[in-house]
């Protein structure tokens, strides 16, 4: 991300135009950059909105690829058009919905043709504001917004063939459209889309400053004679103009996700008169109350740049979505009136529960309420709380059920503008579905790596998850529902292995061997084990315990940062910022330099947090060191940079870590005013050397919700060298724990394989001393009736083997289980190509064995080639009569996985001489998306000791792929050859 010297010119040359403000800490919005972050791998836009908005009005300039996400990259140099939705930071390219694009001369429907050329020089941004000269049509583009409408403004040199384009097709994949030219004046429409959301629906209405002497529908591209409506998938217009040199035509488009009635109600709601510059100037004065409410008094200009566009990107979502008459569209896309709450869209909830929502609950406490009566508002209409909405679509993407951490720490701040009771019943209800492994960990108390996928990283948050609703429970007394939650919040300890230290994936009832916490693989979420192994925010006490005390678990920590060891395994572009191990550019590590503060060890907190603030942030167009991810990374800085953390959302208290500013102030909804100030800080001193709250000592290394709210005044004494002694003695340091109703984690099975040809070796182990064990070999669930486990024993043929732990004051565990396969021990396969390491199958023999790879690839039953055929022989130890042969095999393009071109059969006597008995194709298309899996074989009559199977690869990716250019994989599982 700090690799953009090439562009050190052209970024100086922006930097005098992107504001066109001079900054004033009276107008703390004139040190918004919007440009922040559309560089590296940020994915934010720099176009035009207003807080919370509808509309995000905003330059396209590419069209596809990841660093495209927001439709704009800082690099590029062409303009297709200004569309008027984006998403902030995110990892997938919905939205760039409805686009606009002025051009000069005849009207082109083609973008490749009607796009322009731009220089840096010639753009520029504010808050609520962009501006570019196109280079093709010499035409001067403006950009403004209030909550839901877009308005252009398009200044012409003269010409008599000066346009606006209408693209319905630009972005993502059309379901329907139809566009309607009301009067010379007016034109209608709507666009229904279907992408990562499946189905996003928008109508808009535009006006005109200028009647059009000219107009037309090109419906696929061509232009039809006297059209005024069109509806299809591939739906364009224009509009003509007589323009003098400098003549400006502008543009309103209302946005509306109910009806087209909506949109052009919007509109004259909020633009009902002609005046860009009113409009322009409204939408600045919105910025700068809104993130007024932090005040930095001092600071250097480059933090300033810094900390108010973190205020920005903290308030570009989640977006309004409903019209002014309080019509939306709900998650189960019917039209609902919204009672007595504002609906809102985009809940990016993995990211955001972390930093971004508890950022709320201090300066956004209405809207908090807002947000959480829309999300069980949709719990109501949907049957669960939201994972990632978007436009009224459950999309399931990431992980967890972080609507309910983002309820539970609402409630515990006293925020309950809604009904309690209905929001426990929609955390459990939304915690108990039978989908996302979320059966199997009910059941086993975590998720087994070869029953679902991410199952290290599912475990722990689904765990954090429940601590949330035994809170909850809690408060509104439901001592059951407590104590059942409490117990499920401690299934992180079923994931922890005492021999390395880490959180281990595990398979089959074991540990995975080989183990390397540096590999990125199937078992974590956009993570490896070093990034989830401190992810236990609701018991820290318990985690320091199971590394045998606080002094150890911070040593961990030390190593995280130290680590001189790459990151491996599969290619996550999100793990960026490394220090160590420690990835600041992906959300899961956002809690860990605070957790110093929980082992008594707060200074050391301050140095990693003043690192990250000063090396991780910076107001050049890459200054984001990975996504914004809809705010959390910015809701991160400001948190810090004021001097506290969200540890643990649910708990009331934050952690502190070090000033980033001399002086702060935060303005609540509740009147009352909270000063954060520090003497003597620098670059240099970050240390805190003592404190004073309301002009008392104050000791602890964190500050309360309460003590914030209430207004006051926290002051802290910096210096350059660590105090030890501040904030680390007994009841001064932040913590959680879970005390009592504690579980007896679930032992483990050691094994050499799952498969066996000879007799092997099956160990039983508990992390806990003095528990028995008991075990049943068919399938059955043991108790202390089952046999005792004393030793390690022999097993030589098929076994369901299943085990459960007894303590006498933690009770029983949940049960273990692993399958143990008794193979043909006279088959034995060779293989001829080399296996990915990431799939590898369960080995050679995984090919062979009977156990055939599940739906879920992910699961590691497959073995994956990429960008190389597969060639392997199976020698059945002797000659045999065979009726038939095949080979499985599975296509998922979105995944870069093809079935082969073609699979070729043979046999042989001798392992030498192969004769061919048939080529075998398939019928799946290889531009279909989803998952199709399908065995391609021959039924035969013929008697062979060897048999050859060799699949070609599809090879490079097509141009039409996000992965053009790249090497296919072909997954195959299993080889089958029937006597």
């Amino acid at each position: 991300m700090r690799n953009f010297t090439v562009l050190w010119i052209l970024i100086v040359l922006f930097s005098s135009v992107a504001c066109e403000r001079n900054s004033d800490l009276n107008e703390p919005a004139s040190y918004i950059n919007p440009f922040i972050g559309t560089a590296g791998h940020g994915h934010t836009y720099p176009g035009a909105t207003v807080p919370f908005g509808m509309v995000q009005l905003s330059p396209q300039t590419r069209l596809d690829g990841w660093d495209g996400c927001s439709g704009y990259h800082y690099t590029d140099s062409l303009i297709y058009g200004f569309a008027h939705t984006a998403l902030s930071g995110t990892g997938v390219s919905d939205y760039g919905d409805i686009l606009l694009m002025p051009t000069v001369g005849e009207p082109m429907f083609i973008n490749t043709e009607y796009r322009s050329l731009f220089r840096k020089s010639e753009e520029g941004a504010t808050a609520g504001y962009y501006r570019v000269k196109l280079d093709k049509p010499d035409v001067l583009a403006e950009l403004t917004a209030t909550t839901r409408v877009g308005y252009h403004k398009y200044t012409y040199p003269a010409s008599e063939q000066s346009n606006i384009i209408i693209d319905l097709k630009h972005r993502d994949e059309v379901v329907d459209s139809w566009i309607e030219i009301v009067s010379d004046t007016e034109i209608r429409g709507m666009r229904r889309s279907t992408n990562w959301a499946k189905d996003m629906v928008w109508y808009f209405h535009m006006e005109f400053s200028k009647p059009f002497i000219k107009s037309g529908i090109a419906v696929n591209d061509t232009l039809m004679d006297g059209m005024k409506k069109a509806a299809g998938k591939s739906i364009k217009a224009f509009v003509g103009f007589h323009t003098m040199d400098n003549e400006s035509v502008e543009v309103k488009v209302g946005l509306s996700a109910v009806d087209a009635e909506g949109a052009k109600n919007n509109l004259h709601q909020e633009v009902p008169d002609w005046n860009f510059e009113q409009v322009k100037a409204n939408a600045f004065s919105t910025w700068n109350k809104e993130v007024s409410k932090i005040l930095v008094k001092k600071g250097s200009p480059e933090q300033l740049k810094v900390f108010y566009t973190a205020m920005y990107h903290a308030m570009l979502q989640p977006n309004t979505f409903m019209d002014v008459d309080n019509r939306y569209r709900g998650i189960d896309r019917n039209i609902h009136m919204a009672n007595n709450f504002t609906n809102y869209t985009v809940f990016s909830l993995w990211d955001t529960f972390r930093a971004w929502h508890p950022l709320m609950t201090i300066i956004e406490q209405q809207r908090t309420n807002d947000f959480i009566q829309t999300m069980l508002n949709m719990h109501e209409k949907g049957g669960l709380l939201p994972v990632w909405e978007l436009a009224g679509n459950e999309t399931f993407c990431m992980i967890g059920n972080h609507a309910i951490p983002v309820i539970a720490d609402a409630w515990m701040k006293g925020i309950r503008g809604y009904d309690g009771e209905k929001a426990l019943d929609a955390m459990i209800n939304s915690a108990n579905q039978a989908h996302f492994g979320l059966d199997v960990y009910r059941r086993d108390g975590y998720i087994p790596g070869d029953k679902e996928h991410e199952s290290v990283s599912k475990t722990l948050e689904y765990a954090y998850n429940d601590w949330c609703i035994a809170l909850m429970a809690k408060q509104l007394n439901k001592d059951d529902v407590y104590s059942h939650y409490l117990k499920a919040a401690q299934s992180y300890k079923n994931y922890f292995d005492a021999g390395t230290g880490f959180m281990r994936p595990r398979l089959n009832g074991g540990w995975i061997t080989p183990f390397d916490p540096t590999t990125v693989d199937w078992h974590f979420t956009e993570a490896n084990s070093w990034q989830y192994s401190f992810y236990v925010p609701q018991d820290i006490n318990g985690l320091a315990e199971l590394h045998g005390g606080k002094e150890k678990l911070a040593s961990k920590i030390d190593e995280l940062f130290q680590a001189n060891a790459e990151v491996g395994g599969r290619d996550m572009k999100d793990i960026t910022g490394l220090i160590g191990q420690y990835a600041h550019g992906n959300e899961p590590s956002h809690h860990m330099a605070y957790l110093y503060n929980a082992l008594q060890q707060p200074w050391k907190t301050q140095q990693r947090v003043r690192q990250i603030m000063d090396n991780f942030y910076s107001s050049q167009p890459d200054g984001l060191i990975g996504n914004e991810d809809c705010g959390q990374m910015s809701a991160w800085l400001i948190m810090s940079a004021m001097g506290f953390y969200a540890v643990s959302p649910g708990h009331t208290d934050y952690a502190i870590g070090t000033p980033w500013f001399p002086e702060v102030e935060l303005f609540m909804e509740n009147g009352k005013t909270f000063k954060i100030t520090a003497s003597n800080l620098s670059k240099e001193n970050f240390y805190i050397r003592a404190a004073q709250l309301n002009g008392k000592p104050y000791t602890k290394n964190f500050l309360s919700h309460a003590d914030i709210m209430a207004g006051g005044h926290l002051h802290f004494e910096m210096t350059s060298i660590p105090e030890k002694s501040w904030g680390s003695a007994s009841g001064d340091f932040f913590t959680t724990s879970i005390d009592h109703d504690l579980i007896l984690p679930v032992p483990y099975i050691s094994a050499p394989s799952k498969r066996i040809r000879e007799a092997i070796e099956i160990k039983i182990e508990s992390s806990t001393p003095d528990c028995e064990i008991f075990y049943t070999l068919d399938g059955s669930i043991p108790d202390k009736e089952s046999t005792r486990y004393t030793n390690a024993f022999s097993l030589d043929k098929t076994a369901a083997l299943k085990a459960i732990a007894y303590h006498n004051e933690l009770g029983y565990s949940k049960v273990v289980e692993a399958e143990f396969v008794k193979v043909n021990s006279e088959r034995s396969v060779k293989l001829f190509s080399t296996y990915h390491p990431n799939y590898h199958g369960g080995g050679d023999d995984g090919l062979i064995d009977g156990i055939r790879g599940a739906e879920n690839w992910r699961l590691g039953g497959w073995q994956g080639y990429q960008g190389t055929d597969f060639e392997a022989i199976v020698d059945l130890g002797k000659s045999r009569k065979i009726s038939f042969i095949s080979a499985g095999f599975l296509q998922d393009i979105r995944s870069w996985i093809w079935m082969p071109k073609e699979v070729a059969i043979y046999v042989s006597e001798d392992g030498k001489t192969f004769n061919p008995l048939a080529v075998v194709s398939h019928k799946i298309p290889f531009d279909k998306e989803g998952l199709f899996m399908q065995d391609l074989g021959i039924n035969v009559n013929t008697k062979a000791r060897f048999v050859k199977v060799k699949a070609s690869n599809f090879g490079t990716i097509p141009a039409w792929h996000m992965g053009a250019g790249g090497q296919a994989y072909i997954f195959i599982d299993e080889i089958i050859i029937k006597d």
